[in-house]
């Protein structure tokens, strides 16, 4: 571990020092997860929010930074009376689900946190008006808030003590963290536009999937009328956040940004891969059983090591549908090569493994099943 640890952290290191980052290659090893002491900087680079090029970046931080903070006397510190109707229940809202978010993470229990967070989300609506304010947004914020905190007090800030913490430094966090989930949310704003036509193409193509790679289990679903928007719904409005522990979306969330459409595309991918991690267990169960299994997952205490391998079976399968799709080749060749690169693991509890070396015909070509372990295969792989 250590010895290995460190040398990733060297790679990091090296290619963060040069005086313009190679933002591909950054990408690249950001998908196999980032080391603590480098993911603020990462995330921040991947995201855009801050340049590539060196020299450029304490000007950028400084003038966002600070026209984050004029933002918050102009659209927060004003008496209610200057709001209209519809900013007070906006507020009125935010003020609701704030103490709500992330209630595992003893940092966001805390009243300065939840300040910072209350001005973060009601200045991003007030700004973002095609959207406004949405559930599910507030908990999108959270991992940013304790990447960047960790990253400024160099440990990880989810137990940290906020009364030894400067207020500037909060600022910084809470500025920073404001910038990025704007960048996210720029991405994928149709998820919370009226009428969320964002997820409800998610769930369609999850369905879709599922179809495609585990018509047992779809058919499964058929037979108990079960549809794939009563469960899948919260799974892409809040990206597993209530399914999975704060440090595994973290993981996560270093393989989302490095991907082209991470948060939509990607995550849809890994939606399929979950649900046929747990496809022999579903397939056992009634219409009541499988809505309450569904809605409380038995991934609450899942790590790295878990999360590693589900980015890889996710990985495989969207390598194995642009291939199946640019053959034109039938479903029984894409699950084929699905359940070949190890895609439904016994029962739903072994650990999914992509391994051994047996070939399948998947479109006209072998499909091998390499044996990455969690890993991103090499780029040249992934650009066929």
């Amino acid at each position: 571990g250590g010895e290995r640890m460190s040398y990733k952290d060297a790679q990091f290191a090296e290619l963060l020092q040069a005086e313009v980052v190679d933002l591909e290659r950054l990408k690249s090893l950001a998908w196999n997860g980032v080391p603590l002491g480098h993911r603020s900087m990462v995330w921040k680079l991947i995201l855009g929010y801050l340049p590539s090029n060196a020299s450029r970046r304490p000007g950028t931080l400084k003038r966002k930074r600070r026209e984050y903070a004029e933002s918050v006397p102009q659209y927060f510190d004003i008496p209610d009376q200057q709001r209209t109707s519809q900013e007070q229940d906006l507020l009125r809202q935010v003020l609701v689900d704030v103490p709500r978010t992330a209630p595992g993470v003893p940092l966001f229990h805390n009243e300065r946190i939840h300040r910072c967070m209350e001005r973060i989300l009601y200045i991003w609506a007030i700004r973002h008006p095609a959207s406004g304010y949405v559930q599910g947004i507030n908990g999108l914020l959270t991992p940013f808030f304790l990447v960047f905190l960790s990253g400024l007090i160099g440990e990880n800030a989810a137990y940290c003590d906020v009364g030894r913490v400067d207020a500037a430094v909060l600022d910084e966090v809470e500025a920073d963290t404001y910038w990025c989930i704007t960048k996210l949310l720029d991405a994928i704003l149709d998820h919370y536009t009226e009428g969320t036509p964002g997820l409800t193409r998610m769930c369609r193509n999850l369905e879709h999937l599922v179809r495609r790679i585990d018509r047992p289990l779809a058919e499964h679903f058929d037979d108990e009328q079960l549809s794939t928007v009563q469960f899948a719904f919260r799974w892409m409005n809040c990206l597993l956040m209530r399914e999975l522990n704060v440090n595994a979306i973290i993981r996560m969330w270093d393989t989302y940004l490095s991907e082209k459409d991470g948060f939509e595309a990607f995550h849809t991918y890994v939606c399929a891969t979950l649900l046929c991690h747990f496809s022999e267990d579903l397939r056992g169960m009634k219409f009541q059983e499988l809505v309450l299994f569904l809605q409380d997952l038995p991934t609450k205490e899942w790590g790295e090591a878990q999360v590693e391998p589900l980015l890889s079976q996710a990985f495989i399968l969207s390598q194995a549908f642009t291939d199946a799709q640019k053959h034109l080749a039938s479903s029984e060749s894409l699950a084929a090569s699905w359940l070949c690169a190890g895609g439904r693991a016994k029962g739903g509890r072994e650990r999914m493994r992509a391994g051994g070396r047996a070939g399948v015909a998947a479109g006209g070509r072998s499909f091998a099943c390499v044996p990455w372990r969690g890993r991103r295969p090499p780029r040249s792989t992934a650009a066929d």
